[in-house]
């Protein structure tokens, strides 16, 4: 893939000074974007999707596999499971020790790790070229012959419960997403996060962890990337020695993943948590990843709440004094999720006029419509993310794998640029009064413990 001559800093500056350039000459540059992406497309017969980008601007090579399982499709009473087994594929398999994966990776100088979604388990690797070999069959490996034991499973446990306390129990707010998301959803897996509770961890059986692996770890639920210095009909050649022998399964993937309702009313909330100040959180429910209306919904959420000088945080920090620190954010995911807007709420202020306040700004973008430089700063702050988020071998992968895997389309790993610049004010408006509705809302207080009479 070809780079583009300026130096990566140079992009950045000229892609924010944009905002200060007269209109004609924003709509100029906006036409201008990079060089779309090459790939082969490769289906095993065992059911494995190989995409493959060559890139020989360097002597590195990057391998991702995309296993299409995250905790949207864990159920009641089993919450946290494919996060918990991202940890077990890393404890070994026929040929390789507990461990030795990524410390085999380490020692010829590359990097390996994994990490869970909602809709997907993503595992790694970036190593000089010429380990590609072993790295394809490491993966070949774990994915036919992965080691589950008892004891192991036990441990691994324990890291996760872990791992819990400190990411989520023992933050102040931690659990702040957990409590929108369990109010938000009635049936959807969404409803749980991601790392699961305590309790469903505890209960989990080694029988549970190998039905897992048996049901999703197979090659017809798995997208590999291989991108970066290679030859294609070498790696071809290895696909077909290792990856290819992969036995496939033995039934298809289960997806029967229950659909969230659309509301019909307004839902209110109030809990406690022992939290020094209360907290306020404005959720409407929204449409899914590659629809439509979520490339407005990005714009929306750009304007609204993303950094210091999105409209939430001078009205609820800057010009009001309501709020110690207002944020937000739109969690565009495989399935409908949320728009959130969260307003922490300043000692001696009422939770009541934030969520007002809150309120206002939604029903404002509904009423009018964005100024022309606000989208266009969206836009261009879009196309900076996108152009430095294809920057390393990494990057492109992910972008190929998310394209396939979430949006059965590789063809938008492309496409979504050219959409994101022809989005209108008219567009921003629209999606503003199609999703920022009360029928849709969720409107959650958090009190510090002991607060509510």
């Amino acid at each position: 893939m070809k780079h583009s001559a300026l130096p990566t800093a140079l992009v950045v500056v000229f892609l924010v000074g944009l905002v200060s350039i007269s209109p004609w000459r924003v709509a100029a540059e906006a036409q201008v974007h990079p060089p779309k992406l090459t790939y082969e497309r490769i289906k095993l017969p065992n059911g494995l999707t190989v995409l493959l980008h060559q890139d020989r601007s360097t002597p590195v090579a990057h391998v991702q596999l995309w296993y299409h399982v995250g905790s949207r499709d864990e159920r009641a009473g089993r919450t946290g499971f494919a996060h918990l087994f991202e940890h077990m594929m890393f404890k070994g398999s026929k040929n390789v020790e507990p461990e030795q994966h990524t410390s085999i990776v380490s020692s010829v100088g590359g990097q390996a790790n994994a990490y869970t979604t909602e809709d997907a388990t993503v595992y790694w690797q970036t190593v000089p070229s010429q380990y590609l070999p072993m790295v394809l069959w490491m993966e070949a490996d774990r994915m036919a012959t992965l080691r589950i034991d008892d004891r192991t499973f036990r441990n691994e446990r324990e890291v996760v419960k872990e791992e819990r306390r400190m990411r989520i129990e023992n933050q102040p707010y931690g659990r702040l997403n957990e409590i929108l998301f369990d109010q938000a959803f009635t049936v959807h897996p969404y409803k749980h996060s991601v790392i699961g509770s305590m309790k469903d961890l505890e209960s989990g059986t080694i029988e549970d962890v190998r039905d897992f692996y048996r049901t999703y770890y197979v090659p017809s639920n798995c997208t590999m990337v291989i991108a970066g210095d290679f030859d294609p009909e070498q790696v071809k050649g290895m696909i077909t020695q290792y990856l290819a022998r992969v036995p496939a399964a033995e039934k298809a993937v289960p997806r029967d993943i229950p659909k969230e309702p659309i509301p019909v009313k307004e839902k209110r909330v109030t809990v406690e948590e022992p939290w020094p100040l209360p907290a306020v959180v404005v959720a409407h429910h929204i449409t899914y990843d590659g629809h439509p209306d979520s490339y407005p919904l990005h714009i929306v959420s750009k304007v609204l709440s993303d950094g210091q000088s999105s409209r939430i945080y001078r009205r609820l920090v800057y010009d009001t004094g309501l709020a110690l620190t207002a944020f937000g954010g739109v969690n565009i995911i495989q399935d409908p999720n949320l728009f959130f807007a969260v307003a922490i709420v300043n000692p001696g202020q009422s939770p009541a006029a934030a969520e007002k306040a809150l309120l206002a700004e939604l029903d404002k973008l509904k009423s009018e419509p964005i100024t022309e430089r606000e989208l266009q700063r969206a836009k261009n702050q879009f196309a900076r993310d996108y152009i430095l988020g294809r920057e390393s071998l990494q990057d492109k992968a992910t972008h190929l794998a998310h394209a396939e895997v979430l949006h059965s389309d590789i063809t938008t790993a492309d496409g979504e640029f050219d959409i994101f610049q022809k989005i209108s004010l008219a567009d921003v408006q629209r999606v503003a009064n199609t999703y920022f509705t009360p029928e849709r809302r969720v409107v959650l207080h958090v009190m510090p413990k002991g607060s509510v009479q």
